[in-house]
């Protein structure tokens, strides 16, 4: 099962504000817990929405708008991608997640499952009969 942990951004992420070297460092550490215990699978911080662009789809096309996006609750600072057997065991790694904007700060992170192949057969058979 892969979860993939997102960190929201913050206005600081937005203004391109980088962690302190403590959260780096501690950042650092976890990831190398994560690869030690062969479930990382990646982990990476995104650049400002300023850098980015979003794409809307509406009535069969497509609209382009550069960012920056003045929501930033609604918005991803960065990911972590993991590789478990179960979701029990990511929520564990979950928990011990580093506080992304610094211990003493407000944050929040969000654990998604993606699909996985065998999934989509489920939802979708007649789809995925040949495959």
């Amino acid at each position: 099962m892969r979860f993939m942990i997102i960190v929201k951004a913050t206005a600081d992420t937005e203004a391109g504000i980088l962690p302190s070297q403590e959260l780096f460092d501690a950042m650092h550490d976890y990831n190398q817990e994560l690869a030690r215990a062969g479930v990382l699978l990646e982990a990476n911080g995104l650049q400002p929405s300023r850098d980015g662009w979003r794409v809307r789809y509406h009535e069969g096309r497509r609209s382009f708008t550069d960012g920056p996006f003045t929501e930033t609750k609604e918005l991803v600072a960065g990911y972590t991608l993991i590789q478990v057997r179960s979701r029990e065991e990511a929520m564990e790694w979950s928990r011990r997640f580093p506080a992304p904007h610094g211990e003493l700060l407000d944050a929040e992170i969000e654990v998604r499952r993606l699909y996985e192949l065998d999934d989509l057969r489920v939802l979708c058979p007649a789809s995925h009969a040949a495959a």
